[in-house]
This record gives C-alpha cells, sequence and structure tokens, in this order.
C-alpha cells in the first residue's frame, strides 16, 4: 500500500503579517517547481499547508524533491479514505500492520476538520485506537511519549491518515527577502553561506574569480558544479566568472608583503559591487568565518569591507568549521568542495599575512597602483554569465560583454 497524497505544512514566519499570501504562493510555486516532473499532481492549498494528490506519483521521489523547497517546514506522506468509522479503522490497521517495524507504544491524534462527522475527535481517539489494540497483540497505548503517533484529519469529503511528519528545509520561500550575490569560491565554506541566505528568502546570483593559467580549468568547472547543487534548489541560478589574473598578478608585482591578501579581497569586493549593482542585486554574501584565517579576524574584516556600499551579508560568522562542515554534507556540496582544484584565493600568500591591517596603509597602497581602477573595470566588463540549470548535461553560456 502506497501513499497517494502528500500533506505540506509552511513554516509557522511565512504565516504572519501582511506577506503571509504572497509567502504562501511563493512557496507553493516553488513546489510545483520541484514536482514539474510529475504532471498528475493536484495541489490543494489551505491556510498553511499544501495538500497535494499524487496522482501515482512515488512519494519517495516526491518527498526528495521536497527537501529543496525552503519555507517547507515538514511534510508527510499520507493515504485518504472513505469518511466512515469502519474504513478509517480498517486504514489505521492496515497501516500499522505495514510498518516496517512494529512499535512497542504508540496513541491516536484525530484533527476533525469536518465538524458534522458524527464523533469528535476525543471519541474517535478511543474508537480507532481500540479496534487497533485489539488486533495488534503486545501493543500498548501512551498517550505523553509513545514511539509512533498514528494521526487522522477528517476533512470535508475523505479522512486522511497518516504516521511519518518529515522535516523539511524550513527557512523563508525563496525570492521572498530580495536578491544579493553571492562570493563563490571552490572551498567549503562559501556555498554553504549561499545556502543558508537562499534559506532565509534570498534569491540568488553568484560571482566567481578564476586567475587562468595559474588555476586549472578544473578548478573553474569545480565551481560551476557547485553553483550547479546550489541551483537544485532554486531551479537555476547565474553564475558571474571574473577574469582576474590581471588584477591579481599586477597587486603581485607592485607588492608582496603582509597586506597582500587584503588588498586583492578589497578588489575582489570592487568587481563583486559592479557587478551586483549592473545586475540590480542588493547585497554581498560571502562565507567569512570569524578567526578562521589571517582574511577573517575581526580588524581585516573591517577593512576588507570598507571599500564597498553594500550591505555584506556573512552567515556562517559565527559558526565554528564542523558545523559548516556537517551542513556542506547535508547540502551536497562537500564531496565538490574538497576536489584538490585550487581557487585563485591561495595564490601568492605572504609567508605572514596581516591579522590587523591598517585601513589607512591599505588605502594609500592602494591610491599608488594608478593601473588600479582601470584593470577593475576590465574585469567587469571581460565577466562572463553562464545560466547554470540543475539536473541538464549542459548550461545554457551567455557571454555579456558591457
Amino acid at each position: 500500500m502506497k501513499p497517494d497524497c502528500m500533506i505540506l505544512r509552511l513554516g509557522e514566519l511565512t504565516l504572519k503579517g501582511r506577506n503571509r499570501k504572497r509567502f504562501e504562493k511563493s512557496v507553493l510555486n516553488q513546489i510545483k517547481k520541484v514536482l514539474a516532473a510529475f504532471p498528475n499532481m493536484r495541489y490543494i492549498p489551505e491556510y498553511g499547508r499544501v495538500y497535494v494528490e499524487l496522482g501515482g506519483a512515488p512519494y519517495e521521489e516526491v518527498s526528495v524533491a521536497l527537501l529543496k523547497v525552503f519555507g517547507l517546514a515538514s511534510f508527510s506522506p499520507a493515504y485518504h479514505t472513505e469518511l466512515t468509522l469502519e474504513t478509517i479503522q480498517e486504514r489505521a490497521l492496515t497501516m500499522m500492520q505495514d510498518l516496517p517495524q512494529q512499535p512497542a507504544t504508540f496513541k491516536v491524534s484525530v484533527r476533525r476538520v469536518n465538524k458534522s462527522f458524527p464523533h469528535d475527535s476525543q471519541r474517535m481517539n478511543y474508537l480507532v485506537g481500540g479496534y487497533v489494540l485489539q488486533a495488534c497483540p503486545g501493543l500498548q497505548v501512551d498517550v505523553r511519549n509513545p514511539e509512533m503517533e498514528l494521526r487522522v484529519e477528517l476533512r470535508e469529503e475523505k479522512a486522511l491518515l497518516y504516521v511519518e511528519v518529515m522535516e523539511g528545509a524550513g527557512g523563508f520561500p525563496l525570492g521572498t527577502s530580495g536578491r544579493a550575490l553571492l562570493l563563490l569560491s571552490g572551498g567549503i565554506d562559501s556555498p554553504v553561506a549561499g545556502w543558508l541566505a537562499m534559506r532565509k528568502g534570498l534569491e540568488l546570483e553568484a560571482i566567481h574569480f578564476y586567475s587562468y593559467p595559474y588555476t586549472s580549468e578544473r578548478a573553474k568547472e569545480k565551481v560551476i558544479e557547485l553553483a550547479k547543487q546550489l541551483a537544485g534548489y532554486t531551479s537555476s541560478i547565474r553564475l558571474h566568472l571574473v577574469p582576474f589574473t590581471e588584477v591579481q598578478t599586477s597587486i603581485h608585482r607592485a607588492y608582496q608583503d603582509n597586506l597582500l591578501v587584503t588588498l586583492i579581497r578589497r578588489a575582489m569586493y570592487r568587481i563583486a559591487e559592479k557587478v551586483a549593482d549592473r545586475e540590480g542585486l542588493e547585497a554581498l554574501v560571502s562565507g567569512e568565518s570569524l578567526g578562521q584565517v589571517a582574511s577573517q579576524t575581526l580588524p581585516s574584516l573591517n577593512v576588507i569591507g570598507r571599500v564597498v556600499t553594500i550591505p555584506i551579508l556573512q552567515p556562517l560568522i559565527m559558526m565554528d568549521k564542523q558545523e559548516i562542515v556537517r551542513t556542506a554534507e547535508k547540502i551536497g556540496t562537500f564531496p565538490i568542495s574538497i576536489l584538490p582544484y585550487e581557487d585563485c584565493c591561495s595564490l601568492f600568500l605572504p609567508p605572514s599575512p596581516s591579522t590587523n591591517p591598517n585601513l589607512r596603509m591599505v588605502e594609500k597602497l592602494e591610491n599608488s597602483m594608478a593601473f588600479l581602477p582601470e584593470l577593475i573595470e576590465q574585469a567587469v566588463q571581460q565577466t562572463e554569465t553562464i545560466e547554470i540549470v540543475h539536473d541538464r548535461e549542459k548550461a545554457n553560456v551567455e557571454q555579456h560583454l558591457f
């Protein structure tokens, strides 16, 4: 016996205030997107929920797809049955007997939406629970801490029964918090920062800096794979590929001491802000974690961040490495991130990068580099934009030369 319906529960925060209808519509649109491969489904939205009639689709595949929907708090595979006491009792018993492992204790929780049904919720708890109990020797009722809870919804035309409640991605619906640009390296941190930003409702585009021939084509392909993994939560994502070789090597020729990392990061941020402005994006998202490396101390973050005027969002700032790794494993980016292809951030590192850069000194050095503004503008103009589409063999490539 296979479930014929899914009960989807929206996050509580999406239901508050005047934005509720907009949030619900956004979640429903994303649900339909991730389930587009199953055309025979029927969607029934209600307050705080969406009921999906599966139309023969395998619920296991549907469940995996639903894990990609932000704003979805939880979901349950469920079974329809006729709205009579006898059919509800029989279906409840069948579900219990079909469990892969029989629980020692259980309880029945009935929700009576249809107030014309002849038995109220408390009476139904007793009638359904007692019927199951009689047919299952050794099973006991525990209303406080049951090993398994059988839930019944008495609706207008049918009853729904389910035992599983699967945790969803949570967060806010995609795009309801605005649009931002993710600084995407090939490492572990930045894809996790991007996922957390999307989970808070941000629609993302990504930017990556490459320094060919110092970084290989495989390093760029690795970043494209990371973007493709993130695109699974939004169906597609635009990736801006910045040729950074000339900027990076020119800065290195002019200066090779302990402020080099700070100067290069500030150049990256300048380029990222220009691309964000061009694309109508409202913030930058980066993968810094406080104190993790020299460029992520508080003084370094201050000096680097001052180079731009738009907000810099740093979702990982208070997370430790193990938390970040666990999230990367959860969202599927970790195996890609640890592939041994280094990005341009690892090039030309000084022996002792500054952890306490002086802003006036950094600005003085930049002012002495007369070539820098022109090279930054040139990098922006030569940026290539790729539309990364999840689960397609090849992304559509569109080059912008402004």
